[in-house]
């Protein structure tokens, strides 16, 4: 879990993803419209990832892990939960607070 908490609080916005996962890449997709640049973790791509998502389930509580997005060292949520940030219009100043975005 360090591992995790390490990782998550090295830039403003991480995502834990896997490659086949289509609302990884929907919540990827989404952030990049905004102009954010997250580091994110390909889980299914990456040689300690099986270890990671072992350590997510502990954070995330879910045992849909992915995709698990933290903002400003924060576990803020998955699809869901980023959606519905969006759709109530406080998504965008989460990430300027996290220093995510300029604009």
């Amino acid at each position: 879990m360090d591992m995790v908490t390490r990782m998550a609080s090295e830039k403003p916005v991480v995502i834990f993803s896997k490659s086949s996962c289509s609302m990884c890449h929907t919540i990827k997709s989404l952030l990049l419209e905004f102009g954010v640049n997250p580091t994110i973790y390909e889980l299914d791509e990456i040689s300690k990832g099986r270890e990671i998502e072992q350590a997510l389930l502990i954070v995330v509580q879910n045992p849909m892990v992915v995709p698990a997005v933290f903002i400003g060292g924060q576990f803020v949520g998955g699809a869901n939960e980023i959606i519905s940030l969006h759709l109530q219009q406080a998504l965008q100043p989460m990430l300027k607070d996290a220093g995510a975005l300029w604009v």
